[in-house]
């Protein structure tokens, strides 16, 4: 009776399994987290140079000290600072004390860590969202041959969340987080309700490129004037805290029906 094939089965299953385990564990071509080089990077870090506080690492956290930048999630990947965001930064230099990196522009951006016990008041709690507009309520009676409307609009903030993504002073790719917008219009006629509705961002998205509309705010909207198209009111979408800006006519006619068209950017 041979008792060889059986061993040789089982050896060979083990050595699969094993193969499949290692697999598993280490996919080809993917680098693990250093979980070495994030521990060096705990702690409250200053700007080499100026030694202002740049900077403060808790877990798999960095807390910025701009009181409106919010915490940002990151890893350490074989040599580079990796964001959720993909964003990656090239270390050059890390040892306990230090940390160089390459801002998105190629410069090194050179700390080291605090020592200072003054430095451990660094609030790590996440900044508080920026309120872009406050309620506004704004009404008119108009005459328009020979016949009286009244308009009506509200701007209502809201608790929906933009993000405005930018560099701070270092070069590194930081989120400031708005609160967008509803505006509502009402348009009457007499006692005839001639138009009413809520106005959100997404409606301009046929007037406002894709990757703009993302980081604006609809901030206003604003009575223009009435004419023979109806009555005109200019929509703001404005990246906050930014100079761009587009404005859309937003048209309602002496029949209630409503168009838009973009003014200028």
């Amino acid at each position: 009776m041979n008792y060889r094939l059986p061993i040789i089965i089982l050896t060979a299953l083990v050595l699969l399994t094993g193969c499949s385990q290692k697999a598993q564990q280490a996919p080809a071509g993917e680098q693990s987290e250093s979980k070495e080089a994030k521990a060096l990077l705990q702690g409250i870090w200053l700007d080499a140079e100026t030694e202002e506080v740049s900077l403060s690492v808790k877990g798999d956290t960095i807390f910025y000290s701009d009181s409106t930048s919010m915490p940002a999630y990151f890893k350490i990947v074989g040599d580079s600072l990796v964001f959720a965001s993909g964003t990656k930064y090239g270390i050059v230099k890390q040892t306990e004390h230090l940390f160089w990196f390459k801002n998105q522009n190629g410069d090194v951006v050179k700390l080291k860590k605090s020592d200072n016990p003054d430095d451990v008041h660094f609030i790590h709690d996440a900044p508080p969202v920026l309120t872009y507009t406050h309620q506004v309520k704004k009404d008119s009676a108009i005459n328009y041959n020979g016949e009286r409307y009244h308009w009506y609009v509200a701007i209502n903030p809201t608790k929906y969340k933009v993000v405005k993504r930018s560099y701070n002073e270092d070069g590194v790719e930081v989120e400031n987080v708005y609160y967008d917008n509803i505006m509502h219009i009402s348009v009457y006629h007499g006692a005839k309700c001639l138009y009413s509705s809520d106005f959100r961002k997404q409606q301009y998205s046929k007037y406002v490129p894709k990757s703009f509309l993302e980081e604006a705010v609809l901030g206003n909207m604003e009575y223009d004037r009435a004419d023979a198209q109806g009555l005109h009111f200019r929509a703001t979408l404005c990246i906050p805290d930014g100079a761009s800006c587009y404005l859309v006519d937003t048209t309602i006619d002496y029949k209630g029906q409503m168009s838009m068209k973009t003014i200028e950017y």
